[in-house]
């Protein structure tokens, strides 16, 4: 009986004799084409067969060397790998890719001290050329201790402490090596804070945890402390408390930004004004007042001591109860304000506040009407002032219970700022508008454009109410619940808070068990907050809070509880439990940021 591998010899020299071409010459060109097809599709053994006849030069060239070595290793022909790669070694000492492939031999062999010594032996030969070619290759090779070794060995030889910093924090992101990625970007902006922007990048790829943040605010503080003459530290740490919205620590930074590159207050305008959108008050308004006292003839005085009433305006709106004296303060000194600068293009949205003031907190709606229409008549002003005017008109209408007249104005500037977030603003209105008449069908088709929306405080607004609408037009096709619910929101929009808290109470008695259950007392202890009634609304929420039936609404409602407890009770142990419970019972919900960090500040680790 004749030996199989003597059959498969034979087959192999017959099918490689078929596929010359009997016309040529066999060459290593033609042999390498053909080879790297058959290591392709894992024919190892051909592979073999047709490298091994090539001379040294050929077998270590960068066209064979790396197939003929992986097939080599495939076979677990370990011995021929080896002497293979210690020829090209060898025959390519200018290139220590060809070391690092001997180890990588070794350490297939299962011979791990062997591939050590090789490689450490290719860094203690390493050339500042070799640097990123022999990276690359262990990086290739899913070695990246020894990658960072390579970078490190090329940056004692540049005798450069931030040689090879982005390849580096790449791969300490990619290891998940925190304290490294810190180090590394830190030592890189100390020397060339042109590099912030890609380390403010690389830094949020890297940080995930808690904790991460925490190191590198810490080592942040400690470096503006004792290089303040390095503004990269504190645009870094500026850059960071932004991303925990710690708008006060961010203002620190701002303002000491601000004296060392003269810029008139504008850096500490920005922080302010993020401020204010995410309902930090208190730093915004610390933010325009240091604008405005410290720049009285700077170019931004006019826009600071305009925001800074805004800021005081929302603040006094929303801290419950609404205190009227304070409420007319701000009237006085808006007013003050507009003798001091004159009605004008400039400061028609004063106007426009102003307005907003005398409709929503005094009640005086012949005056704010006539406020906006000087606005709306108002030579030179922007479309956008006019057109905001116009909604704020409509708001009007819709007080004084004339939905026509407010659909019309909302309608126009739907119409004047098409795909526009003012545009997106109006049609908002519209949909709401419908939704309060009990045209859901209308306010649905609303709504669907704007859950497009580019602006994404209007489009999770949208969804909302479309979600609402749909919850509860399943079951109660013709919405008989949900229009009693519209109608006392728009009892709320008009500002009749008791009328408003007696229709939800009806509504509960109405219709008992009904899937508005949960929307109805959070909106009860909304209002109940806004009346000053802290106690009642802690106990409606507690109706939600200790109900599994109402488990949409329940971080919601446990945010608010605490909210409560913190700014209107003043109870911060209690507020400071209730916080904790946001993050432990719902890691997902939207409020664990804000809830982490007003935890933070009650215990009493905030930055300073």
């Amino acid at each position: 009986m004749r030996s199989p591998s003597l059959f498969a010899s034979a087959a192999l020299l017959l099918a490689l004799s078929a596929q010359a071409q009997p016309s040529k010459p066999w060459s290593p060109v033609s042999s390498t084409t053909l080879a790297q097809d058959y290591a392709r599709r894992g024919e190892h053994e051909k592979v073999v067969f047709l490298f091994e006849k090539l001379s040294a030069e050929e077998q270590t060239s960068l066209a064979v060397f790396p197939v003929y070595l992986t097939s080599l290793q495939a076979l677990k022909k370990y011995k021929e790998a080896e002497k293979v790669a210690k020829k090209a070694v060898k025959l390519h000492p200018e290139d220590a890719t060809m070391g690092v492939a001997l180890g990588g031999v070794y350490k297939a062999a299962g011979d791990a001290p062997a591939a050590e010594k090789q490689w450490n032996k290719v860094l203690a030969q390493l050339t500042p050329a070799q640097v990123v070619p022999v990276a690359t290759d262990f990086e290739r090779r899913e070695l990246p201790e020894w990658t960072e070794k390579t970078y490190l060995r090329g940056r004692a030889l540049a005798k450069n402490d931030t040689e090879y910093a982005p390849q580096l924090i790449q791969l300490y992101t990619q290891m998940q090596n925190q304290p490294q990625v810190l180090a590394e970007t830190l030592r890189l902006i100390a020397q060339d804070d042109k590099q912030l922007p890609y380390v403010r990048n690389m830094l949020q790829n890297a940080l995930h945890e808690e904790k991460d943040f925490d190191a590198l605010e810490k080592q942040l503080l400690t470096a503006t402390q004792e290089h303040p003459e390095q503004a990269a530290y504190s645009e870094l740490l500026l850059w960071l408390q932004m991303q925990r919205r710690d708008f006060g620590g961010a203002l620190v930074q701002a303002r000491a930004l601000d004296r060392r590159g003269r810029s008139e207050g504008v850096r500490v305008l920005e922080v302010a004004a993020i401020a204010q959108q995410n309902k930090d008050y208190e730093t915004a308004i610390d933010g325009f007042s240091y604008v405005a006292k410290e720049y009285r003839n700077g170019p931004y005085y006019n826009a600071a001591r305009q925001r800074l009433l805004q800021a005081r305006e929302v603040q006094v709106r929303e801290t419950y109860p609404v205190d009227m004296t304070k409420v007319r303060a701000l009237v006085a000194e808006y007013e003050q304000l507009l003798a001091e600068l004159g009605r004008t293009p400039e400061t028609a949205p004063v106007l426009r506040n102003l307005a907003n003031l005398y409709a929503f907190q005094l009640n005086d709606r012949a005056k704010a009407m006539t406020l906006l229409q000087q606005v709306i008549d108002m030579p030179r002003a922007s479309d956008d002032v006019v057109d905001e005017a116009k909604i704020t008109q409509g708001d009007l209408y819709i007080l004084k219970g004339e939905p026509w007249e407010a659909t019309l104005l909302y309608s126009q500037v739907e119409k004047s700022h098409k795909d526009s977030p003012l545009g997106y603003e109006a049609k908002l209105r519209n949909a709401r508008l419908s939704y309060y008449a009990g045209d859901f069908k209308l306010s649905q088709s609303h709504l669907d454009i704007l859950k497009e929306a580019t602006t994404r405080e209007i489009a999770n607004d949208a969804m909302q109410l479309s979600l609402l609408i749909q919850d509860n037009t399943v079951e109660d096709t013709l919405g008989i619940g949900l229009k009693a619910y519209a109608s006392v929101e728009q009892l709320v929009f008009q500002n009749k808070i008791p009328e408003a808290i007696k229709g939800l109470d009806d509504l509960l008695e109405k219709f008992p068990g009904h899937a508005l259950s949960d929307d109805t007392y959070y909106l009860k202890a909304q209002l109940q907050r806004r009346i000053g009634d802290f106690p009642g609304a802690i106990a409606t929420l507690e109706r939600i809070t200790n109900n599994p039936k109402y488990d949409v609404l329940s971080d919601d409602a446990l945010f608010l509880l605490a909210r409560i407890q913190e700014e209107d009770v003043k109870d911060k142990v209690k507020a400071q439990e209730l916080y904790n419970q946001v993050i432990v019972k719902y890691p997902g919900s939207i409020y664990v940021a804000e809830a982490r960090k007003r935890f933070r500040k009650l215990r009493g680790d905030g930055v300073q």
